[in-house]
């Protein structure tokens, strides 16, 4: 009998898996409640409330309060746009931001595909 072992079982060692872990090199900054508000001229509670419909989006540190990313503000800027210049109401503000983002992306898309529009984004 051999100890040697033939076919597929002697092409490769068994190797054991090997866990890989990623860590942020610098971490992400996040805005709090207060910031945003400040930032963007409106009550926290309206962004709170902003929050509670998905207009922008928000998490919980440890502490439980609410922190944003640092985009925040320029949403928030939009949806104020998209209510006092469309007279929008906020759950179809929900759907033009969803719109425009999606028109955001297919526009780098292109971009990146090396195809150009004839016409600048409208947005």
């Amino acid at each position: 009998m051999s100890t040697h072992a033939t076919g597929p079982e002697a092409a490769a060692p068994a190797t054991p898996p090997v866990a890989t872990a990623r860590f942020a090199l610098v971490p992400a900054r996040r805005l709090s409640l207060e910031t945003v508000a400040r930032r963007s001229g409106l009550h926290p509670d309206l962004v709170r409330r902003f929050v509670a419909l998905g207009l922008v989006g928000a998490e919980r540190d440890a502490g439980g309060r609410l922190v944003f990313a640092p985009t925040a503000p320029a949403t928030l800027a939009r949806v104020q746009r998209l209510r006092t210049g469309l007279c929008l109401n906020y759950a179809s503000i929900g759907l033009v931001l969803d719109l425009l983002d999606r028109i955001d992306r297919l526009e780098a898309a292109l971009r990146r595909g090396g195809t150009r529009s004839d016409q600048p984004p409208w947005t």
